[in-house]
């Protein structure tokens, strides 16, 4: 367990100054910047380890791993819980249970199924809208022009606070361009929704494209826990 601890620790230091390289080139304070450590496929006792780091933030894309996984942290208080993968309306439920964040609305019936998930549990959620940045579908997102209908509605639910955008950089794409769109559609947004003020964009290798258009929050697994884990 040493061993892993130093392993993690080693590659936390070299994003974090990643992060600080790339906000000092992007003229922009290091602390407007939250690492989310990607955490899905590995196990709570890497979360455990990673919160005895100083890792406040992570984010997990499967809903039945990562509800299981919640549910062993040993200091559960001391961690935000962002839910980043694609969301199915029959899933919403289970999810309203355990996150503080889904980064991945994308679709009216996931807006209204959340916020009722959410009233049962009697308290509100922080959610991101997921634009899709790319011409094939596949990868959920709202399509940019339709983005700010979408939250319109989660402005108007009673449960959900809109805390602004996430998006994936397409495959094979310019990332800086892509986020440069994100960007867009950020500040379009936060024009009737003036708390709207984060955008998710960024991971493992375009981290210094996405600070230096903005993003607020960064999506790093692998270059923190490595190739992907077997939970057994």
């Amino acid at each position: 367990m040493s061993d892993r601890r130093e392993a993690l620790g080693a590659n936390l230091a070299v994003v974090q100054d990643r992060i600080a390289r790339a906000t000092a080139v992007a003229g922009r304070a290091v602390d407007d910047v939250e690492l989310v450590v990607v955490t899905k496929y590995f196990p709570a006792a890497d979360v455990d380890l990673l919160v005895d780091l100083g890792v406040r933030h992570i984010g997990e894309n499967k809903d039945q791993e990562a509800g299981a996984k919640v549910a062993e942290l040993s200091r559960r208080d001391l961690v935000t819980v962002h839910f980043v993968g694609q969301l199915q309306s029959n899933k919403v439920g289970h999810v309203a249970a355990y996150a503080d964040v889904v980064q991945s609305v994308d679709r009216p019936k996931i807006v209204s199924a959340l916020d009722r998930a959410v009233g049962r549990h009697d308290r509100t959620l922080e959610v991101l809208l997921q634009v899709s940045l790319e011409d094939r579908a596949g990868r959920g997102g709202v399509v940019p022009e339709e983005a700010l209908r979408l939250a319109d509605l989660v402005g108007d639910a009673a449960h959900l606070t809109l805390r602004g955008v996430m998006a994936v950089a397409p495959l094979g794409g310019e990332a800086r361009r892509s986020f440069a769109r994100l960007r867009e559609v950020a500040d379009g947004i936060r024009a009737g929704h003036p708390d709207a003020t984060w955008i998710s964009a960024g991971m493992s290798g375009d981290l210094e494209e996405a600070v230096a258009e903005g993003a607020t929050h960064l999506r790093v697994g692998t270059a923190i826990l490595g190739s992907r884990a077997s939970l057994g």
